[in-house]
């Protein structure tokens, strides 16, 4: 089975409660969605397609390490990409994957930490998240919600009021960098005592890949 894989890179995790930890990064190509502040718009096009088996042997050949991050674009648009969270479990990584919500997480592995980006307004997708992917989210999991303006600050206060309340994952807010200032952010939080983190692009303050 093949994906197509944009690059494959080791790094220091930038954000979530993962942040600061070293991970190996493997970035597959391709996107459904058009989000207006995407930093990583590269990978919409491009990559080189590998088979599942060589992606596994690339990963065991940057040993030791231990921790994986399966991200994009949007990594469960291809078919190939449970299979290769499913062999990446097997060889023994703890393992995560960044997605945005838009694919059913039902046959996701159950030790994979799922960390989902649910759109905002100004991303341009709000809507677009499927809420039966809700009840597959465990505490082990993680929901981020990227700020950059007030809109986007009551959709995620009044998503998290009505669609997580008994949801046990992780809850972050991301001020968008250059678009909201993380001191109003975190003062919004405190004065509507949200049950949730404070999320800052670690990456972006070290300037680190």
């Amino acid at each position: 089975m093949k994906l197509k894989v944009y690059e494959i890179f080791y790094s220091i995790q930038g954000e979530t409660t993962t942040a600061g930890f070293p991970s190996l990064f493997i970035r597959l190509a391709g996107c459904n969605l058009n989000c207006s502040w995407c930093d990583t718009v590269k990978a919409k096009d491009g990559g080189r397609e590998m088979d599942v088996e060589d992606i596994i042997d690339e990963v065991n050949r940057n040993k030791p390490f231990h921790h994986v991050t399966l991200t994009g674009g949007e990594p469960l648009i291809q078919d190939g990409a449970l299979h290769l969270l499913q062999r990446l479990s097997e060889e023994g990584y703890t393992t995560q994957v960044e997605t945005n919500g838009t694919v059913l997480y039902g046959t996701i592995p159950d030790n994979v930490r799922i960390v989902t980006d649910v759109k905002t307004p100004s991303s341009g997708e709000a809507g677009s998240f499927r809420d039966e992917n809700i009840s597959h989210l465990s505490k082990n999991d993680e929901v981020k919600f990227v700020i950059a303006m007030m809109e986007d600050y009551e959709f995620a206060k009044s998503f998290v009021k009505d669609k997580l309340k008994n949801s046990e994952a992780v809850i972050n807010f991301s001020p968008a960098s250059g678009m909201m200032e993380p001191w109003v952010l975190a003062n919004l939080i405190i004065k509507d005592k949200l049950p949730v983190r404070l999320n800052i692009q670690l990456h972006k303050i070290a300037k680190f890949a």
